[in-house]
């Protein structure tokens, strides 16, 4: 020990304060056993060793706080008596007698990339540790010449607690008598242009509400779960031949209370969950509930990737939300944003002085549209970090599916890029070949966990998004259906008189339904920034713009492929989505509103009740066209079947004011065919035309059928059947 380290240990710069700090032997070669207890407690006037039932004063040796003593005999364990400035005084655990708290077998896949619960290696965890309570912090900055933690358990004194460096660049520290709650950060100091900066832990479990940044020390495994049944009867389904009407949700904006304030995790639990539940959905999806410093980007641009936002309370009242809605038959999708991160100082861009968890060069590691950076998938650290992130919300959180945002930015090296401003790959072409091997085993590690799905949000025509990877496919199981919902929008946003011109837009979806496993999404996406609320989408006055969205509906929950609808769109309302704002519920006092509600309801338990809406959503023997020549009438008609060909149903669309009597469509058997939705129902704001509950088919062939049956079609409305 030079008077120089001592400077470094008192300026917190030196890089191995292990080899100063805590207890060393100094006994000569040859005589009497000494050793020597060194600590930096710029916080104290004097100091004292307390170890085996006596004490030995220690000496300053620097005004700034650096403290020696020497005892005589062998090490054993101590504890440092300490009188403070103000005159109190404190009695502490040295965190620097406890040795390396990490396997090097763990430091080896972490390095390796193949370290898949890297959340219960690095980060704050509560542990103990030579016979001592406390807190293990581990952090990875292989490019930092110090790295130190601070927070108010050291007065955010940067220089107090550097920690221990490890093989990969992992850095660690046991500090004794931390609890849950302590706040803390880690001060990178890097080797690289004397960068230093305070920053949160990225696999922080909890952070402070923003705009407050640092990270929380928690305890995940106080919380007692009480949804084994639905986990077990999960397990065992099949989601490709369940039904799945997915609810999505923004949090924050759902409902609010009194001030603009929005509900908790506890409170959802009732409201959410009851809502939802009486609504018929099977899951709720939510908007990234990862921690974000910006309310305004919804979620997607994370900070603290394992740490639910605490905007809506802690994590084990998350855990509360998760589990009041499995004990209410309700799955829970999150989205998970695996794609970018933004710039925040606090955050993971340049962490410890170097483009670690980004690349380096902007043309890769940048998406300026955005303004956020891109994740380096061909680092094995960063690969450790996002799978592990992965499983780690499918195994602490009891999350039944994770749909990943902006897949296509994954796959494509130019996307969103003009020439010049992105490089190809080895290949010459422009796929992320990092990117890809990334997305495969995340879905292979994921798939691993029993009844859990995976979903892209992928708009491009990249093959196989849904296929398994030993087919060569990505390996997500589902695969949001893009080019359906444009075409469908575009077409409903024409006035009636028009569709004929555009018939093509509602049935091209079908030459590709099958080529994926497709989720039908009316997502968030769509109805803001100037794009209009899906009512507000549609062409007419009030009641023709109220009987298009219940044909929408209609004909988008009989379409092949599982189904998702934003909030409030299920209510008509007529805003746009603003995140500052709450669903407006008051619209449900006007019978519009409450009726087309009530749609929406009826759809899901149809969805439910039978087998033809959702069995054989992937395959074209589930589905088989009635009629789609009949352009200048805009009227379509199919089957959907289940796995039984004996279970189908019959939709019948119109998508005219116009009413069609008589209107004749082959089937498939004689027999009497009961209506079972009339989207034109009173019940559901209609002018209550119809059928009156049955029809019967007559010996007439029709559209290669020797059966028809003849049906008044109400106007801008879908009539559904099913054979008695």
């Amino acid at each position: 020990m030079t008077h120089e380290e001592i400077e470094a240990i008192v300026g917190g710069h030196h890089g191995d304060a292990f080899r100063i700090l805590g207890p060393h032997s100094a006994g000569e070669k040859g005589g009497p056993p000494v050793w020597e207890v060194r600590a930096f407690l710029p916080q104290a006037e004097s100091a004292e060793v307390v170890a085996d039932g006596r004490t030995a004063p220690m000496s300053k040796e620097h005004l700034q706080g650096f403290f020696c003593a020497a005892l005589s005999g062998s090490p054993t364990p101590y504890r440092i008596r300490a009188r403070l400035w103000d005159g109190s005084e404190v009695e502490i655990d040295d965190p620097y007698r406890f040795g390396p708290q990490i396997a090097e077998a763990d430091l080896y896949l972490h390095n390796e990339g193949t370290l898949h619960e890297a959340y219960k290696v690095l980060g704050a965890q509560i542990v103990e540790s030579g016979g001592a309570e406390g807190v293990r912090f581990a952090v990875w900055a292989p490019n930092a010449e110090c790295v130190t933690v601070a927070g108010e358990f050291n007065d955010w004194d940067i220089r107090r607690h550097p920690m221990r460096r490890r093989s990969g660049g992992v850095w660690e520290i046991f500090i004794p008598g931390l609890r849950q709650g302590a706040a803390y950060k880690y001060n990178v100091r890097s080797r690289v242009a004397a960068y230093q900066q305070l920053k949160a832990d990225p696999y922080a479990f909890y952070c402070e509400t923003p705009p407050k940044s640092a990270s929380l020390v928690w305890d995940l495994r106080k919380y007692e779960w009480g949804d084994a049944a639905w986990l077990e009867t999960r397990a065992q389904t099949d989601w490709l031949k369940s039904p799945v009407s997915i609810y999505e949700v923004h949090f924050e904006s759902w409902m609010r209370g009194p001030h603009g304030r929005a509900p908790g995790y506890r409170e959802m639990a009732v409201k959410l969950v009851e809502y939802v539940k009486r609504m018929g959905y099977t899951h709720i999806e939510l908007l990234p509930i990862m921690e974000h410093p910006f309310s305004g980007s919804w979620g997607y641009q994370v900070i603290g990737y394992y740490a639910p936002t605490s905007r809506f309370g802690s994590p084990d009242d998350f855990k509360y939300f998760v589990d009041c809605c499995h004990r209410a038959g309700i799955g829970v999708i999150v989205d998970w944003v695996p794609a970018h991160f933004p710039k925040d100082a606090h955050g993971l861009v340049f962490f410890d002085g170097t483009a670690l968890y980004e690349h380096a060069d902007p043309r890769m590691g940048e998406h300026r549209e955005w303004g956020t950076l891109v994740f380096n998938y061909g680092r094995n650290e960063v690969r450790a970090f996002l799978i592990s992130n992965a499983l780690f919300w499918l195994k602490e959180y009891h999350i039944d599916g994770l749909r990943v945002d902006a897949v296509a930015s994954m796959l494509y090296l130019d996307y969103s890029r003009q020439p010049g401003e992105w490089i190809p790959n080895r290949f010459g072409g422009n796929e992320n070949l990092e990117a890809i091997d990334f997305l495969r085993r995340f879905n292979e590690l994921a798939h691993q966990t029993p009844g859990v799905f995976t979903v892209a949000e992928e708009s491009t025509a990249f093959p196989g998004v849904s296929k398994p990877v030993y087919l060569n496919g990505l390996g997500f199981t589902m695969k949001w259906n893009m080019g359906w919902m444009h075409d469908m929008l575009s077409y409903f946003g024409n006035n009636p008189v028009h569709r004929k011109y555009h018939h093509n837009d509602i049935t091209f979806s079908l030459l590709y339904a099958f080529t994926e496993n497709f989720i039908l999404p009316i997502s968030h996406d769509e109805v803001v920034h100037g794009k209009a609320s899906l009512l507000n989408k549609m062409p007419g006055d009030e009641w023709q713009q109220f009987a298009n969205v219940r044909a929408f509906l209609a004909y988008m929950w009989g379409h092949p492929g599982k189904k998702l609808l934003f909030m409030g769109q299920e209510i008509g309302q007529r805003e746009e989505w603003n995140h500052d704002v709450g669903v407006r519920w008051e619209l449900l006092e006007f019978d519009y509103h409450r009726k087309l509600q009530a749609l929406a309801r009826e759809l899901n338990r149809l969805y439910r009740e039978y087998p033809a809406f959702y069995q054989v959503d992937f395959h074209y023997t589930g589905f088989e066209w009635i009629d789609f020549h009949d352009w200048e009438s805009s009227i379509i008609a199919f089957l959907r079947r289940g796995e039984d060909p004996k279970d189908l149903l019959i939709f019948c669309c119109n998508f005219t004011p116009v009413v069609r009597q008589s209107y004749e469509f082959g089937v498939p058997e004689e027999g009497f065919y009961e209506e079972i939705l009339n989207t034109d129902s009173e019940l559901f704001g209609g002018t209550d035309l119809g059928n009156g509950g049955l029809v019967s088919s007559q010996p007439i062939p029709k559209h290669s059928r020797k059966f028809s049956i003849a049906v008044t079609l109400p106007p801008l409305a879908v009539v559904v059947f099913r054979k008695r």
